[in-house]
């Protein structure tokens, strides 16, 4: 087997990729002509706005009025106003580049391939990767789910941690749950993460505000890159009478219109909370047929993600970055991943062509880049059916296991 390039090629290529990054999301004009001009636009602007109203008003997001993210999302937001609005840009790309590093060294430390794989993932999915308040809880995550196997508590509140940031590593400790790997751990490295963070919310006056995020999805209507949306796209393509696609002020995002969208946005919720319950059905047959435990904890937090990404009537960009900690927990546990971690890349790379390079043609339908749109949503499911197959045929001796780490012959990483 060929063996990867050595650690110092990779901080090479870890250095290069975020200074990139950086460079297209600070620098405006970068991206082109066809491109979301402002790829960093929710850092400078949403996240920067809410911070600016704290310091003018006295009102935080979270803790003084209802908000759409999880409590723990503020203290990065925070992080990087300590310089003034000048340089909130340039210190959240720090910030996210810190945090990164930290999980680039805990990758290595565990296998040099894993490691390799995140730098490559988050080159492909490009600006979006680091210019969001995902980024600050996908490094989380990855550490998290690096201690699943050697110290669950630990990943469990690394995990719930990750969860008060952005929701999704949920997904992540239902699949410890449901895999049986040290339930009582899990849930007290969850109980007591949750504990301090809302007392400590409730104590700073926050009320049922630290729970408003639960419900502040459901009223959205269909965001054009989700894959529900594909069917009015292709209507406004074709110039059907009614549909269209339109800039919601409230949300701050685009949406479609037209016959049926009402309707089906209100069944998506329903929609979504079936593939869920689909995937944990599946997920406990595998286990009482014997599959073990660490196949079933990998495959059920990459369904659970996939259900969340494939059936979700929102599908920004960013939402590819979710795919990043059960990818890792699967080249982990099994060779089996190797088909989501390649199929993973090339979604990756297909939304970055999306967002931001091409989203002004999106917006517009050109028929072309809606049928790259159409492509990534298509293999978003493509790797939910491939998650479900895999845990359909999932008992003893069914997926091939990865032999130790340390005794792989190929990328170790003292190579």
């Amino acid at each position: 087997m060929r063996r990867l390039p050595g650690i110092p090629v990779l901080v090479g290529a870890f250095v290069l990729v975020h200074v990139g990054l950086g460079l297209l999301g600070l620098v405006p004009g970068l991206v082109g002509p066809f491109a979301d001009p402002t790829p960093f636009g929710d850092v400078t602007g949403v996240y920067r706005f809410w911070i600016d109203t704290w310091h003018a008003q006295g009102r935080l997001v979270g803790i003084d009025t209802a908000w759409v993210y999880p409590l723990l999302a503020v203290v990065p937001m925070l992080l990087a106003s300590v310089a003034g609005d000048g340089a909130y840009a340039l210190l959240w790309v720090l910030l996210v580049t810190l945090l990164d590093a930290g999980a680039l060294v805990l990758l290595l430390r565990r296998d040099l391939r894993l490691a390799w794989w995140w730098v490559v993932f988050t080159a492909c999915l490009g600006p979006v990767a680091i210019g969001r308040i995902d980024a600050v809880a996908v490094p989380v995550a990855l550490a998290g789910v690096l201690a699943v196997s050697t110290r669950p508590t630990l990943a469990a509140v690394l995990l719930s941690i990750a969860t008060w940031i952005k929701v999704w590593p949920a997904a992540v400790l239902a699949a410890m749950l449901v895999a049986g790997r040290r339930t009582a751990a899990v849930i007290t490295g969850v109980a007591l993460t949750s504990a301090v963070v809302i007392g400590v919310a409730v104590a700073l006056g926050a009320g049922r505000n630290v729970f408003s995020f639960i419900a502040a999805q459901t009223g959205r209507g269909l965001q054009i890159e989700a894959p529900v949306t594909g069917l009015w796209l292709i209507d406004v393509v074709l110039g059907l009478p009614g549909a269209s696609v339109y800039y919601d002020r409230d949300i701050l995002t685009f949406q479609v219109a037209g016959e049926g969208v009402q309707a089906i946005s209100e069944a998506m919720t329903a929609v979504l909370a079936i593939g869920v319950l689909v995937v944990v059905v599946l997920a406990v047959v595998a286990r009482l047929r014997g599959a073990a435990d660490g196949e079933v904890l990998a495959l059920t937090a990459l369904g659970l993600v996939s259900a969340f990404v494939a059936l979700n009537k929102v599908g920004s960009p960013q939402y590819l970055t979710w795919f990043a900690a059960p990818v890792v927990l699967g080249l982990a546990t099994t060779r089996r991943f190797r088909f989501p971690a390649i199929l993973v890349l090339v979604m990756a790379l297909l939304t970055q062509l999306v967002y931001p390079w091409c989203y002004l043609l999106v917006i517009d339908a050109v028929p072309w880049m809606i049928g790259v749109l159409e492509l990534r949503n298509l293999l978003e499911l493509v790797l939910l059916a491939w998650t479900m197959g895999a845990l359909l045929r999932a008992h003893p001796g069914a997926l091939e296991r990865a032999e130790p780490i340390a005794d792989l012959e190929a990328d170790r990483v003292g190579s």
